[in-house]
């Protein structure tokens, strides 16, 4: 795989962006003296952030009637995935890699693995899972029938690859080709992935700018803006910001249909909410909307952390020789 070629520099990240996360919290208990503003009287959003955590997406089994857990409670969990990968460590040969990604395809080591060591805490109590809404930490089901409509690969967001081919390199998906970073790291919404979780924002009057450290992905949110026509798709869709008091939202539609979040439909869309809760912290909430994938609207919140920069540069760009190993395999299989 492309991406798994990465400079020395970018290795330099993995050791960098773990961080440990500190409490976040919904409350303004702190003043509005406790957060940085601009000029203008809004939260200042600029810095260095990190997202990443343990936490699953969707709730395990195990914790299915507890949105929220006790530190006693999230601390199992947390050894046991600590466990878990370090008994992966080594083992790049093997049949143990599920933990390391790819699928279980040993595309990575645990060299790799920088999603922290923690599961997410909000208002001092750590979480389950980043659904939350449906209660139960659960995606609503699919709309009957989506799922055989699916794009295969979904850009590069932890689909199957039903569907794929090995025929031409634009049938591969995104991340693969280094176009786009994979599980939805850059958005929206912006998920947690398996390493480089660093994000750098930087923010005017009119517009903000998230740089992505997983390949080197940039999002542009204008502020106050309408949105473009719908035939203007973009990799990471049209992104158009306002503020409501102190929280920043952002209302993003006209993804490219090759990166739509699981594969979802011309109906995409996803509402942000960036609350800047105190002096290292930033509550984001972010609601998923396509009446022609899921059955209901649905809801992810976790935080985003301050953490020491810089963002390291993403060594994966687009014509990546290995794609000639990956077409070429392809081939050596055919004639036998």
């Amino acid at each position: 795989m492309i991406r798994f070629l990465l400079s020395v520099t970018a290795l330099a990240a993995l050791t960098v962006s773990a961080q440990t996360q500190k409490p976040a919290a919904k409350s303004a208990a702190h003043g509005k003296s406790a957060i940085p503003r601009t000029p203008d009287g809004h939260p200042d959003f600029e810095g260095v952030w990190t997202n990443a955590t343990i936490t699953p997406l969707t709730r395990p089994a195990q914790f299915a009637d507890k949105p929220t857990l006790t530190d006693a409670e999230a601390k199992v969990f947390e050894n046991a995935q600590a466990t878990d990968l370090k008994q992966e460590d080594g083992q790049s040969d093997g049949p143990i890699i599920r933990a390391a990604g790819s699928s279980g395809t040993g595309g990575y080591n645990v060299l790799f693995v920088d999603r922290g060591t923690e599961m997410e805490r909000i208002d001092g109590v750590k979480r389950s899972s980043l659904i939350v809404d449906p209660p139960d930490g659960k995606m609503p089901p699919m709309v009957p029938g989506r799922m055989n409509r699916r794009r295969g690969g979904g850009g590069g967001q932890g689909e199957s690859y039903a569907g794929m081919s090995y025929d031409s390199v634009k049938n591969r998906p995104l991340s693969e080709r280094c176009l786009i970073g994979f599980g939805s790291t850059s958005g929206p919404p912006m998920l947690p992935v398996l390493y480089n979780n660093n994000y750098q924002i930087v923010q005017t009057k009119d517009s903000i700018m998230i740089l992505v450290e997983m390949v080197h992905d940039v999002r542009v949110i204008r502020m106050n803006a309408e949105h473009e026509p719908a035939a203007l798709d973009r990799w990471l869709g049209d992104s158009v910001g306002h503020w409501e008091g102190d929280t920043l939202v952002v209302e993003t539609t006209n993804v490219n249909p090759e990166n739509r979040f699981r594969g979802s439909s011309d109906k995409f869309k996803v509402t942000e909410r960036f609350q800047r809760v105190d002096a290292q912290t930033i509550l984001y909430r972010a609601t998923i909307e396509d009446p022609e994938t899921w059955t209901k609207p649905w809801t992810v919140e976790f935080p985003f952390v301050a953490t020491a920069g810089p963002v390291y540069e993403y060594a994966c760009h687009e014509g990546n020789y290995a794609m000639d190993d990956i077409l070429g395999g392809a081939r050596k299989q055919e004639k036998k």
